[in-house]
Formats: C-alpha cells, sequence, structure tokens
C-alpha cells in the first residue's frame, strides 16, 4: 500500500486522530486511533482539545512556559489527524500558545464532548472519571 496509510483509518465517517504517547512507552506507534470523526473540523477540535488537556495534565503551578512543554514532550500525548495532509490540525503551531496561557475555560480541554466513540452505544454522558 502506498503512503503506510490503512484504508480501515478513513472508514465511518472520513477521519481518524492517532493518540502518540510522547514518553516513549509505545514506540513510535499510536496508543490508540480513534475513528468515526465525520468531518475535518470535528477530528481537529477533538486533537486540539486532546492535546489541550494533556498539556494542562503536565503543567504544575509555578512551571515557566518552557517546563510545560518539556514535561508535556517527557510525560504528555500528542494527538494528528490522519485523513487530509491540507487541514489537518498539528500541535506543533499553537503548542507554545497553550503553554503560555493556562487554561481558564475547562471547554478547551472537554476532548470528551467531541468524542464519536461516546455516540457508539447511543450513550449521551461518561461514567467514568
Amino acid at each position: 500500500m502506498s503512503g503506510g496509510l490503512d484504508p480501515g483509518l478513513f472508514a465511518a465517517g472520513g477521519y481518524s486522530v492517532r493518540i502518540m504517547d510522547l514518553s516513549g512507552g509505545n514506540g513510535s506507534e499510536p496508543v490508540e486511533t480513534i475513528k468515526g470523526f465525520r468531518t475535518l473540523e470535528h477530528a481537529n477540535g477533538f486533537a486540539r482539545r486532546y492535546v489541550r488537556d494533556s498539556l494542562e495534565r503536565c503543567r504544575v503551578a509555578g512551571m515557566t512556559a518552557e517546563q510545560v512543554v518539556a514535561a508535556w514532550f517527557a510525560f504528555g500525548e500528542d494527538a494528528e489527524v490522519v485523513g487530509d495532509a491540507e487541514g489537518a490540525w498539528r500541535s506543533g503551531p499553537e503548542l507554545r500558545d497553550f503553554a503560555d496561557r493556562p487554561v481558564r475555560d475547562g471547554e478547551e480541554r472537554n476532548w470528551r464532548a467531541l468524542d464519536p466513540r461516546r455516540d457508539e452505544d447511543g450513550e449521551e454522558g461518561e461514567d467514568e472519571e
């Protein structure tokens, strides 16, 4: 297969998001691939919020932006949109802004609201956490 992409990544909605463990615990393989995003905007929004939440989980009071980024690269998770190379969201351009500006609005971190797996069972809420 050319390009090395699994055609199954595009099933049931067109876009997928790969979750990458930056600590290296899973090597270069994704920890998980989430399928079923209906639009690029849906996948991009999920990936952006997922990374934002991951970075905030690495933040400790008193850290500089550089320390937050370093902690994220050591312990965080990145999200990579699969399905559209042109408009796919990438963490790199926003990472510094995320580190400079702690989240004030919890909605910026709420990737669960955009998770397509949430709709698989027809359930609207999360029982976990």
